[in-house]
């Protein structure tokens, strides 16, 4: 029996709250972000954590909250120079962890990541990791999202990357069925063959589907592919690749 790989944007549902059945783990990275965003996948996450910097946006998008103590994340950690001494003081004021780890060859995303899999070896379960930002900003800062997630893909079953525009993932090679919440995102979608020479398509589901045709940067690339309303979408690939799709406004 082939091996069909499922996937969902379930976390996106401002509704989700979080489940034993599916623990979720939230990395805050130093990009800007909504607080209808922040709020929608903190919402549905057990463990969070601020990749350096990104605990400034944090602090700067909730003001007043911040009062309340409300939003604190179970960790802050990486080399944390991007780190505002006021918003150190405060983290460390509300028992907030902070770690600072000097390993240069290492990001401060890679750095959480691997607090996570500590966490995931004394609990005994693997959590499905969302990245909130990373596919925006300075382009060697995406360049370094889009080549770790491309390695992630052979240690983790599940990781995202969220912004408020977009949502993607690695697809691995093999065969996969993505199921679509059309009220959660838009109809914009786009397979990028990033991190491989070439990788041979077939999908359905999408405006303009694919049959066995060849993918690469030098070549065909599908941006721009449009979903079609109440399908889901099927994609076989020979290579691993990206996916994304674009959030719709909430």
């Amino acid at each position: 029996m082939r091996k069909v790989s499922v996937w969902d944007v379930k976390f996106l549902d401002p509704c989700l709250k979080p489940s034993e059945d599916v623990r979720r783990a939230l990395v805050i990275v130093n990009q800007s972000f909504s607080f209808s965003l922040l709020n929608r996948l903190w919402s549905c996450t057990q463990w969070h954590c601020c990749a350096d910097g990104g605990a400034n946006r944090l602090f700067d998008l909730l003001g007043e909250l911040q009062a309340n103590g409300g939003y604190l994340p179970d960790l802050i950690k990486g080399d944390l120079d991007s780190l505002r001494d006021d918003v150190r003081k405060y983290y460390v004021a509300k028992g907030v962890c902070l770690v600072r780890d000097h390993d240069q060859d290492s990001t401060d995303l890679m750095k959480c990541v691997s607090s996570l899999q500590e966490l995931e070896r004394r609990e005994g379960c693997e959590y499905e990791l969302l990245l909130l930002g990373g596919l925006s900003g300075r382009l060697d800062q995406t360049i370094h999202t889009l080549s770790y997630l491309h390695k992630l893909r052979k240690q983790r079953k599940k990781v995202f990357v969220v912004t408020d525009d977009s949502v993607g993932w690695v697809l691995d090679s093999g065969e996969h069925t993505i199921k679509i919440d059309h009220g959660l995102v838009g109809k914009t979608c786009g397979l990028l063959p990033v991190g491989v020479d070439c990788t041979v398509l077939s999908t359905s589901g999408l405006e303009w589907d694919l049959t066995d045709r060849a993918s690469s940067f030098d070549g065909m690339i599908s941006t721009s592919n449009h979903l079609i309303p109440g399908r889901d979408v099927w994609i076989k690939t020979t290579k691993p690749i990206w996916w994304t799709v674009e959030m719709r406004p909430q």
